[in-house]
């Protein structure tokens, strides 16, 4: 089968490999949709396994099904979660499922820019789902990152009154604008360098955008809130300076949510004075579990997360190299996905 392989950002070749042999409790998709993630950009986390094949954005069609498998048939229309916890380690019972031991060494094989990938059985038992029939494949490769936002939502404690800043207008920060919508904040500000993307962030729900070239975020933000500052701001660029930005913007007792990682070996300096006095909360979030992807694609389904018109750009398998240098350099995108079509 072809399958795309990574060996860095600027040098990805479509390659012929093996078609991944299935065990009795695992199944074999035939991808018909992957997403393009920001994380897949990211050189720094991902050089040390290249090459390797990527894609954890897949939905697709049941190509095979292993002789213990019940609950799946061929034929059915799926997506499937690159990762799972075990639900029953010290993590896992206290409701923290990415920081499961299991949750990063399950995945998706080879990956899903290729024609097929194997599910395992944890992932197939714990986070694959059937999709609705009128849902298409394209839709359902938002559930991931729907999911991933939720998550971070959910950890912020969103009040229906709060004043939300977005940082970053990419696909992360639109979802995370529509969600904030759906939650009811009463004020969605959303800041990037991009006016393309800030015109997005105005359709899909921000209340104010603002871009830093033109004017002072700091005090946009502050004459929106009355002098205060925002109750919450999500932070979706993987940028010291936008995290150091997102520490002026909150207001006293605020939340910061680290939502995007940066390389290992930037580092930014915060006084515990500071933090200790105005009571600042850091609040990281990384990735989605199983709890998030039903209620993503839930949202999904039923159009409170119009997952079409968040996808701008659609490439063949054989175009991967393209999509990726489409999203790591073409400013007027959102979400771009790659479309097995034989």
């Amino acid at each position: 089968m072809k399958a795309v392989v990574y060996y860095g950002v600027d040098n990805m070749l479509i390659e012929d490999v093996p078609i991944p042999k299935i065990g009795a409790q695992e199944v074999l998709v035939e991808m018909k949709a992957c997403g393009v993630c920001g994380s897949d950009l990211m050189d720094w986390y991902l050089k040390t396994r290249a090459p390797l094949v990527l894609g954890h954005e897949p939905s697709g069609i049941v190509a095979k099904v292993g002789s213990k498998v019940r609950e799946f048939d061929v034929g059915d229309r799926v997506f499937a979660h690159h990762h799972v916890a075990c639900l029953t380690c010290y993590y896992c019972r206290h409701g923290a499922y990415t920081l499961c031991e299991q949750f990063t060494q399950t995945h998706l094989e080879p990956g899903g820019f290729a024609e097929y990938f194997k599910v395992p059985a944890p992932n197939l038992q714990t986070d694959t789902l059937k999709l609705p029939q009128e849902l298409s494949f394209e839709e359902a490769t938002l559930v991931e990152p729907v999911g991933c936002c939720i998550r971070a939502l959910n950890k912020c404690n969103i009040q229906a009154s709060d004043s939300v800043v977005v940082v970053g207008a990419g696909p992360s920060g639109i979802i995370h604008t529509m969600l904030l919508r759906i939650l009811g904040a009463s004020q969605v500000i959303v800041t990037d360098f991009v006016d393309y993307r800030l015109k997005a962030a105005k359709r899909f729900g921000a209340d104010l955008t603002v871009n830093p070239e033109v004017e002072s975020l700091i005090e946009a933000v502050k004459k929106a809130t009355d002098g205060r500052g925002a109750d919450i701001v999500i932070v979706t660029a993987p940028n010291i300076n936008a995290y150091l930005a997102g520490i002026e913007l909150c207001r006293k007792g605020g939340t910061l949510c680290i939502f995007a990682p940066t390389q290992p070996e930037d580092f930014m300096r915060l006084s515990p004075n500071k933090l200790f006095f105005s009571e600042i909360k850091l609040v990281p979030s990384y990735s989605t579990s199983h709890i998030e992807t039903r209620v993503a694609l839930k949202l999904i389904q039923t159009k409170r997360i119009d997952a079409k018109k968040l996808i701008t750009h659609r490439f063949p398998l054989n175009k991967t190299a393209e999509a990726f240098q489409t999203a790591a350099r073409n400013k007027e995108c959102i979400k771009l996905v790659v479309l097995n079509e034989q």
